[in-house]
């Protein structure tokens, strides 16, 4: 929740806005620009009861910033949403003077598509709530909720869902695109555990989608992301949990990384359900590659000892930092690394098996770029996440064996240009191995290759967008684009 522009509180917010507001240029869906007149500028944000934020007033610039510091953009209004009426009083705004329109959740898309340049951001941030029902096992949010606010809130109850691996993300763009996370083999995606949702649609009607009520739409927004409105209201179903995992990295020396490699492949194929092992190589900047492994054992103690023993002892690592410790902790350790702020590229595939050939580019490709602040990730898929057809909800992917990831992140912003070369590059040499992505990964660039992603569901995607968002509001995400266009 960006801080600076709470200092206000919601009504003097909307007098502030209100007050300072003018003709503004704007941008409209097309590209064109629009005029829009000061009186219906004051009469949109006047209504709005978290109010707005007009370049050049305070709190503008914070708000504007989102999780990746390489974007850069400026809306021409940041309308802040304290509940579904602000949502749906800004969509009805967009869509009379057909505004480009960016939505912010927790502002983490590695794309930056939750804030435009000269149009409107909705700014979910400031709902942000969460409500847990012991006795139902379910958990309520508000779309600006964080993955740390789910994470404590329920466990507190000794309840647990799939959530992801960084706690600032946001859990709107998260479970929308499918929801990956340390508990998927366990219990399914963030997605499989979406009970219900409530959404504005570009028309401005609130609907309920379910799997009792607008069943077509709950399949699409399970993977499907933004594109058939805003969603106001998720609800979770929640897993008992004792709130202790046995978890923590293996550390190896950069010349053990194909014996580790090797052992991964085989091991991981076999592998019990309530393990989540992912195989990583970081490269610290101006320092030497290192291997590392992260393991997440979501069960009883002594079954994951006996579990995770080939793991401990096949090689003798750097350090063994496996242990018992809170989930919480573990969910939180890769906070850092992912800070806010920083410059980030990423590309992402997945694989149905990790062949030689392709561990051979992924090691080749850290011993001819060392030096660089990369990281490169693979995890194994399968367990609970597999256990559904693959047409079960609309995120791709389900039944890949792994998903590779490979990450830059630094902070000097004159290095740009020449890291994303790097990890283009790189990633050149891996995409023959690949099939599909993941969206929440993905760069703009791969917006051409959403509908080979999304495969035979694309249609039926395609059939929801026409009904809900014929004229393509919401086309900042992995767009599927409504047939008429």
């Amino acid at each position: 929740m960006a801080a600076g522009a709470l200092l206000l509180p919601f009504g003097r917010l909307a007098a502030a806005a209100a007050s300072a507001a003018r003709d503004i240029e704007a941008r409209t869906l097309d590209g064109g620009e629009v005029i829009l007149p000061q009186k219906a500028v004051n009469d949109f944000i006047g209504g709005l009861r978290g109010g707005a934020l007009l370049p050049g007033q305070e709190g503008y610039e914070e708000v504007r910033r989102v999780w990746n510091g390489m974007v850069d953009r400026r809306p021409a209004i940041i309308a802040r949403c304290a509940g579904a009426a602000d949502v749906k009083g800004s969509v009805d705004f967009a869509r009379e003077h057909r505004l480009l329109v960016a939505v912010r959740g927790g502002g983490h898309s590695i794309s930056g598509q939750s804030v435009c340049d000269g149009g409107l951001m909705i700014d979910l941030a400031p709902m942000r709530w969460i409500h847990v029902d012991p006795k139902t096992r379910h958990a309520t949010l508000g779309p600006g909720s964080l993955l740390a606010d789910l994470d404590r809130e329920s466990l507190a109850f000794g309840l647990v869902t799939t959530a992801g691996t960084v706690s600032h993300t946001g859990v709107g763009g998260l479970t929308l695109g499918g929801g990956q996370g340390r508990l998927q083999r366990i219990h399914g995606l963030a997605c499989d555990n979406l009970v219900s949702a409530e959404m504005i649609t570009a028309s401005g009607e609130l609907v309920r989608a379910s799997e009792r009520e607008n069943r077509e739409l709950f399949w699409g927004l399970r993977g499907g992301g933004g594109n058939f409105g805003i969603v106001t209201k998720f609800e979770y179903r929640l897993h008992p949990f004792d709130g202790t995992v046995l978890g923590g990295e293996l550390l190896y020396r950069w010349e053990q990384a194909r014996e580790v490699c090797d052992f991964y492949a085989e091991f991981s194929q076999t592998m019990p359900d309530p393990l989540h092992l992912t195989i990583g190589m970081v490269s610290p900047t101006g320092g030497k590659p290192m291997v590392v492994m992260q393991a997440c054992w979501a069960g009883d103690m002594a079954r994951g000892e006996r579990a995770l023993a080939p793991v401990r002892q096949f090689t003798k690592p750097l350090a063994d930092r496996i242990a018992p410790m809170p989930y919480l902790k573990l969910q939180t350790s890769n906070d850092v690394a992912n800070s806010a702020g920083r410059n980030y590229y990423a590309k992402s595939g997945f694989l149905q098996r990790l062949e030689p050939a392709f561990l051979d580019e992924l090691i080749g490709g850290y011993e001819t770029s060392s030096g660089r602040a990369t990281v490169a990730v693979i995890q194994r898929f399968g367990g609970a996440m597999a256990r559904l057809p693959e047409d079960a909800t609309a995120y791709p992917g389900r039944h890949a064996a792994y998903e590779a990831l490979v990450l830059g992140g630094w902070n000097d912003a004159t290095r740009n240009e020449a890291e994303v070369a790097n990890l283009r590059g790189r990633w050149a040499h891996l995409a023959p191995h690949t099939s599909g992505f993941y969206t929440n990964t993905s760069g703009a660039e791969e917006q051409d290759r959403v509908r080979d992603n999304f495969g035979r569901l694309y249609t039926r995607l395609q059939r929801l967008k026409d009904r809900y968002d014929p004229g393509n509001v919401f086309r900042l995400n992995a767009n599927v684009k409504p047939s008429a266009a």
